[in-house]
């Protein structure tokens, strides 16, 4: 559908035909914890309205910033609920369209030990190096502060890696430049052989991951069918699938 949506236009059909195909397509900026069960998700609804989803993984902060520069998506997936609602304050998106789609978790990775698991083993100084999102850009970040606060980890004992995304965070880790990583729970079906402990939610403010349409999209008939989908009962399930909640 995608290769032939751009053989039409490279084609140059009349603007009234590329306005109708344009309505029937959606760009999505997806905050990057998020970007593996929005695929899912985009390929159920596909399949489902005919509609055509494409999607832009990135940083929430990243892509904040750059819908506030002018670029072309038509709905916001971030991984905190502050961004979304500065986008309706400032008259970019649309407010009877903002709404929670996900809470996420947090889960402790390591590499596999017979001793400990990973949280008792960060808690008793035997990490040294722990990847994270940074907490300035990224709300998985700021959560996994909120932790290493809540644990009363001495910062000064332990190089602490910072990825601009919670997706780097992982990288960090995978490539072998970290110990262990607090990353999203949904990330755990990227990852083959890792002890992981599910921190628990009481341990950090929610991460409450809110969606909103973006003015561009006001007539767009598949960003709103997009919408009505995200709260259905089949995307209810998936999402628990890979570790998200739906409501507090």
């Amino acid at each position: 559908m995608r290769a032939l949506a751009c053989l039409i236009l490279a084609a140059g059909l009349s603007l009234s035909a590329t306005a109708r195909a344009a309505s029937d397509e959606v760009l999505i900026a997806v905050a990057t914890n998020f970007a593996r069960p929005a695929e899912d998700l985009a390929a159920r609804f596909e399949a489902e309205t005919g509609h055509t989803v494409r999607i832009a993984a990135g940083s929430t902060g990243g892509l904040y910033a750059q819908i506030r520069q002018g670029a072309p998506y038509d709905v916001f997936l971030a991984a905190d609920a502050d961004r979304p609602a500065r986008l309706v304050d400032d008259g970019l998106a649309l407010p009877d369209t903002l709404t929670s789609y996900a809470f996420g978790r947090l889960v402790l990775i390591a590499r596999p030990a017979l001793d400990s698991p990973p949280l008792d083993r960060l808690h008793e100084g035997q990490v040294q190096r722990l990847a994270l999102a940074n907490a300035d850009i990224a709300p998985y970040g700021r959560a996994a502060e909120q932790i290493l606060d809540r644990l009363e980890i001495d910062r000064s004992r332990l190089q602490v890696l910072r990825g601009q995304s919670v997706a780097q965070a992982l990288a960090i880790f995978t490539t072998g430049n970290a110990d262990m990583a607090l990353i999203a729970r949904s990330q755990l079906g990227d990852l083959d052989t890792v002890d992981a402990s599910l921190i628990p939610a009481d341990w950090h403010a929610p991460v409450r991951q809110d969606a909103v349409i973006l003015n561009r999209a006001s007539d767009n008939p598949a960003a709103h069918a997009w919408m009505v989908f995200l709260d259905s009962a089949t995307a209810a399930e998936l999402l628990d699938s890979y570790g998200y909640g739906t409501g507090e």
